[in-house]
């Protein structure tokens, strides 16, 4: 005997029979299968009606389902084709590691060698190429020349065998996390914060003139050479309230002369070693890249001194590999929403996700100094690198105590509670 309906029910689903199929869904009609039409033949025909409603819902779920795999599947496509192509693009400087991601070609790093772990290295063909003093992170890192026709793949399996205690990296690219940038528009943003006089540093590109910052240094050939994407960070920082900006500029034009393709790993830890040798305790970086020995112990020294680090987690969909640096423990990662506070159907993700910030619907500078439409996670996150300013402009503030102050400030979006779409909750959600 079927369980008797409460009058609410029956009368819902007595008017939802009497509706045309366009009225039910606000969509054209379903087809005929799928359309809830009361039952000709014996039985209970709100039983029935619930049955087909049911049925109808999990085709359209089933639907939904494998067009979101579809799309995962698209954007790692996607993400894999423009990492092959310039790997092709950029065989005298580039080749891939030991897991397919590009690296600087011939080089491997060593973090705080020994002089026996160097001299090893010696006996297997490396030699020391170069030497870097990380003296604000209290790091030491050697490069070493790989052997003549030695891949770079081989050189870490042959270099993992021998000094099992050594860390050791490739210099791996780490890429800006952004999407689209929808066309130029001229109207200012009606939107803007209070001033806070916390520094904040940026790892990215250099900006252009009209953005302004406090100081910019290089990390890479040609660099500080400006760049939309540094500009635009620089631009959404000011907007969010915070005058003091300095930049590390890790891209420059080494690959191609044209513009920022990447920053590689030795550049990101010297950037984030100059920003905190001038003071900086926030440090926001929209870059994405694989897991890196170097880029891992140079943040985890950083967060030591006290800095706090806001990171994107990237453009390439929910299926790409997790993003660096925003899945490094005690990094802030950050993901973006839309207009509707809804998850960027682009963004990717990280080991661990702390926020939402707005990522789409937007506008911000351009190196030559227009407002253009952005879209991606890397707009996101200096306006939670913003916010954590703010809250470390508190007398004595502490990391945990801005983690404190962001989590207050966050707005829970459904479904109730940390997720894996927004976090913690949406911030900054008037910074648009």
């Amino acid at each position: 005997m079927p369980r008797p309906l409460s009058p609410a029910i029956l009368l819902s689903l007595t008017l939802l029979a009497a509706m045309p199929a366009q009225a039910q869904i606000g969509v054209p009609a379903l087809p005929g299968a799928l359309r809830p039409e009361l039952p000709s033949g014996p039985g209970d025909p709100l039983d029935t009606l619930g049955e087909r409603l049911q049925d109808g819902a999990d085709v359209l779920g089933q639907t939904a389902r494998r067009g979101t795999q579809r799309l995962r599947d698209s954007l790692e496509q996607q993400r894999r084709a423009r990492l092959d192509a310039l790997l092709r693009q950029n065989r005298a400087r580039l080749e891939p590691d030991a897991d397919g991601n590009p690296a600087r070609k011939g080089e491997i790093l060593l973090v705080a060698p020994d002089p026996a772990t160097l001299a090893k290295a010696g006996t297997l063909g490396f030699a020391v190429a170069g030497e870097e003093r990380l003296d604000a992170l209290g790091l030491a890192v050697t490069r070493l020349a790989l052997p003549p026709g030695l891949s770079l793949a081989r050189a870490q399996a042959l270099l993992r065998k021998a000094l099992p205690d050594a860390t050791l990296a490739p210099d791996n690219l780490h890429f800006a996390a952004t999407a689209s940038a929808p066309a130029s528009s001229p109207t200012a943003p009606g939107w803007s914060l209070p001033p806070v006089d916390v520094a904040v540093g940026v790892i990215d590109g250099a900006p252009g003139a009209a953005a302004g910052t406090q100081a910019i240094a290089g990390f890479a050939p040609g660099a500080p050479f400006p760049g939309d994407h540094g500009s635009a960070m620089v631009w959404l920082l000011h907007r969010a309230g915070v005058r003091r900006v300095l930049v590390a500029d890790v891209f420059g034009q080494w690959l191609s002369g044209t513009g920022p393709a990447g920053g590689d790993a030795l550049a990101i830890a010297r950037g984030l070693d100059w920003l905190i040798g001038r003071g900086v305790r926030v440090v926001s970086i929209s870059l994405v890249g694989p897991a890196n020995a170097l880029v891992a112990q140079a943040l985890g020294a950083a967060r030591q001194r006290g800095a706090v680090i806001v990171a994107a987690v990237g453009n390439d969909g929910p299926g790409a590999p997790p993003a660096y640096p925003a899945s490094y423990p005690g990094v802030i990662a950050v993901t973006g929403v839309d207009r509707r506070n809804r998850a960027l159907i682009e963004a990717g993700h990280a080991l661990h996700l702390d926020y939402a910030a707005p990522g789409a619907d937007m506008r911000a500078m351009d190196a030559r100094g227009r407002l253009v439409g952005v879209r991606g996670t890397s707009y996101a996150t200096p306006l939670v690198a913003a916010r954590a300013a703010t809250a470390m402009a508190s007398r004595g503030a502490t990391a945990s105590m801005v983690i404190t102050a962001l989590d207050r400030e966050a707005i829970d979006l459904p479904p109730r509670g940390a997720d894996a779409a927004f976090g913690r909750g949406l911030i900054c959600t008037i910074c648009r």
